[in-house]
């Protein structure tokens, strides 16, 4: 991606972790006009630090506002920036999408310029300290629009999202929620229960932990409190699909002795799984 200047475009992001800073390196290697804001001051600093825009919220209307935050505070911020007449346009970057916008909705949030939207990237490192200008290139990004988002909304974040070198995908907020149950939210849960029985680990048994392992728990590092919330936003999808995976675990713990044939099965079923994901180069690092 080409750096280029345009300080005439303006955007503020709202939320300064590891997306929203990410977010702002990017733009601001396109020469986007970038203001930075969070609720801890010391995180917004530190993304002003590493050069992701300018530190505060801007005195006049932007032409879009990100905003950054856990899926439980998306609706309550909408709402309070769209009181402030803050931007033109209003997006956002959570993993969880039904629910801000049920809130959103009983907020009273116009939701004419606001669009939801979930880049598939993220890492192991929380912060401003882990954001990267990069972490948004060759990676899908969703969103999800409704009829009455306008025009000129839906311009203004796809614009926005391909300048972070991201593909823009449009898909429903449910089916969005159910896919990255199962692509993400799911895999975090038992990459976390994997690690966890390694919790009380002497050396020894550390010292055996091969690149499976390691590879398995990697995405079990993710911030604990923003999980729980990723988690509890998403519950119904999020339960269907453990209960099925609880089930096959069930079924193999019960096999092992006796059942070979149902035991394979299911690594056969691994097997193509893998291939699946493998051969398709579509599933994006987002955990």
């Amino acid at each position: 991606m080409n750096t280029r200047t345009d300080n005439s475009r303006t955007v503020a992001v709202i939320g300064t972790g590891l997306i929203g800073t990410s977010v702002a390196l990017a733009l601001r290697n396109q020469g986007i006009r970038t203001y930075l804001h969070d609720r801890n001051p010391a995180a917004a600093a530190a993304a002003a630090a590493r050069g992701a825009g300018i530190l505060g919220l801007p005195s006049t209307a932007v032409d879009l506002a990100v905003v950054a935050v856990p899926p439980t505070g998306i609706a309550a911020v909408l709402a309070e920036i769209q009181e402030k007449k803050l931007a033109r346009a209003y997006t956002d970057v959570g993993s969880v999408k039904t629910a801000p916008l049920a809130e959103a909705e009983a907020m009273g949030c116009d939701l004419t310029t606001y669009l939801g939207g979930h880049p598939m990237a993220g890492g192991e490192r929380s912060g401003p300290a882990g954001a990267r200008p990069d972490l948004f290139r060759d990676r899908n990004w969703v969103l999800t629009p409704l009829a009455t988002t306008s025009a000129e909304t839906l311009s203004a974040v796809i614009d926005v999202v391909r300048m972070t070198g991201a593909r823009p995908i449009m898909m429903a907020h449910a089916e969005h929620d159910r896919i990255v149950a199962r692509t993400s939210h799911v895999p975090h849960v038992i990459a976390a229960a994997l690690a966890a029985s390694l919790d009380s680990a002497d050396d020894a048994m550390l010292g055996l932990c091969g690149a499976g392992v390691k590879d398995a728990t990697r995405i079990a590092a993710g911030d604990a409190a923003l999980w729980t919330q990723i988690l509890r936003a998403n519950a119904t999808e999020v339960s269907k699909v453990l209960s099925e995976i609880a089930a096959d675990l069930t079924a193999v713990s019960q096999a092992l002795g006796s059942d070979a044939d149902a035991m394979t099965a299911l690594l056969r079923r691994g097997n193509t799984g893998r291939a699946l994901l493998i051969g398709e180069h579509r599933g994006a690092d987002h955990g």
